[in-house]
């Protein structure tokens, strides 16, 4: 790995992401199928949601806005498309299913945005830029699972979308530790901050 980071290195990559307010804070499908290994969950996500229970507190406290997103498909599976083909148990994820629920520990409040999709990323196809956009986030934090999948999906189109994406390290999961490790590599070398809650706190407070 010494060596893949000296590559980067002397490409250029890496480079320090400053963060500005307003900040926001995205949460992205931790819901209960993520959640359980027996459905599309397993490797650290119970500990990232677990850790993201206090980002979120601290996200309420500092009036941060707040947007959640889940995986939903419509009853009658008109909107399949390759994602679902790629995977097709995703089609068990409807609106009324228990498995596309946000974990209850993390359940959204009143005037937080909860998007719907059929993609992993949580910007496309919805409204979610506009509301931030409305909001003047800046710094968008972000957690949820899974970090190689709809998280990276969704930091991508972040920075995209002009916004500075700030991953807490500890409150993103995946179902198996390498594409983690190398999602998150990946994310800070390209498009984004990657630091653990503590240390992305403390940086956002200190703005």
């Amino acid at each position: 790995m010494d060596r893949e980071v000296g590559t980067y290195r002397r490409q250029g990559f890496g480079a320090a992401l400053e963060l500005k307010a307003p900040v926001g804070l995205l949460i992205v499908d931790f819901v209960n199928g993520f959640a359980d290994p027996a459905v599309f969950g397993g490797g650290n996500i119970p500990r990232a949601i677990a850790c993201t229970v206090p980002l979120l507190q601290h996200a309420r406290a500092r009036g941060w806005a707040v947007a959640h997103s889940r995986i939903v498909y419509a009853d009658d599976d008109a909107d399949h498309n390759i994602f679902s083909l790629k995977v097709p148990g995703m089609l068990t994820l409807k609106e009324d299913s228990p498995a596309s629920a946000i974990v209850p520990e993390l359940a959204p409040q009143a005037g937080e945005l909860v998007v719907r999709k059929t993609v992993p990323s949580a910007f496309f196809g919805t409204g979610l830029s506009a509301w931030l956009a409305q909001r003047g986030v800046q710094t968008l934090v972000v957690a949820g699972a899974v970090t190689s999948g709809c998280v990276r999906a969704s930091v991508v189109d972040a920075m995209s979308y002009g916004l500075r994406a700030l991953v807490a390290s500890d409150c993103v999961g995946d179902r198996a530790q390498a594409p983690h490790d190398a999602s998150l590599f990946d994310m800070e070398q390209k498009y984004a901050a990657v630091m653990p809650r503590d240390q992305a706190l403390a940086a956002l407070d200190a703005l």
